[in-house]
């Protein structure tokens, strides 16, 4: 166990430096290239950094900047959240901060459209790598997730919503151009965590088996959800059947069906993805 620990944590180590530098780069070779806001703490640094340096001629480094938005955030995931989710998450924060600073910027293409889409995928990328090793890069992140904890469903879309008042106030600021493209950023990065991160999706799953006891036991042991076992007949040859039902997280998904087919090579399992769950349904702690 202590091995496995150690493992974890160095898995999870490299993951924030990944995540960390992954960011650093798109803000300054794609972002800074389309003038761009990411929404979320980034986009409101940006978008005061800017500001400052537009009106007021003060160029205020992004580290501190960054840093004293994310204050709240972090407030939100040391009391809701945990409290090594909120640390690990907090050492992504001040790393790309730091690299922001300190890596040089550059310009890949001046294209603004391929710039708002694969800025976007790059920023969805380190999101969903930060994600994945159980921590954040911050800002609306905490408040996703937060929110996903307490309604047991994906809301992603929610913060893409709230970001859209950071875009209007960079449109009036900055042109409604940037603002546009800036909508395009946001929505490629949500995309690509719907399609890394499914944490907070569900999925039914439908396993015809002879084992049925067995597959449910397997399923507690790796998701800690139960399932149902329901009596079914064979159209074709009328022959008995059992059906075990169960709903589990999205991302468990792969995982669970290669130990089904392990302990059932002839199981045959149908996986439908769950819009919505209604009453009681475990999610894993992240402390």
């Amino acid at each position: 166990m202590k091995k496995k620990a150690i493992s974890k944590n160095i898995k999870q180590l490299i993951a924030i430096v990944a995540a960390s530098l992954i960011l650093a780069i798109n803000i300054n070779t794609f972002v800074s290239a389309g003038g761009l806001f990411p929404g979320g703490a980034q986009g409101l640094t940006l978008l005061l950094q800017r500001s400052f340096l537009k009106y007021a001629k003060v160029s205020i480094p992004y580290t501190p900047l960054n840093l004293a938005i994310n204050a709240i955030p972090v407030f939100i995931g040391f009391k809701y959240i945990g409290k090594k989710f909120t640390g690990t998450s907090l050492l992504v924060i001040a790393l790309s901060s730091v690299l922001t600073d300190v890596l040089p910027q550059f310009t890949i293409t001046y294209d603004t459209l391929l710039i708002s889409v694969f800025g976007g995928i790059i920023n969805g990328v380190a999101i969903s790598i930060a994600l994945r090793a159980d921590t954040t890069t911050g800002g609306t992140d905490f408040i996703s997730i937060y929110l996903s904890q307490k309604t047991g469903s994906d809301s992603f879309n929610v913060i893409l919503g709230i970001n859209v008042v950071i875009l209007l106030i960079a449109g009036l600021l900055f042109g409604w151009d940037k603002a546009l493209y800036s909508i395009i950023f946001q929505f490629a990065t949500t995309e690509v965590e719907h399609l890394m991160y499914r944490n907070y999706q569900q999925v039914t799953l439908l396993i015809i088996t002879k084992i049925p006891d067995k597959i449910c036991e397997m399923i507690y042991a790796e998701t800690d959800h139960g399932g149902t076992i329901v009596d079914g007949i064979g159209s074709h040859e009328k022959n008995e059947r059992k059906i075990v039902y169960s709903v589990i997280a999205g991302s468990e998904q792969d995982r669970v069906i290669r130990s089904i087919k392990k302990a059932d090579p002839d199981a045959f399992c149908n996986v439908i993805r769950t819009e919505k769950v209604i009453g009681k349904f475990y999610l894993r702690p992240h402390d």
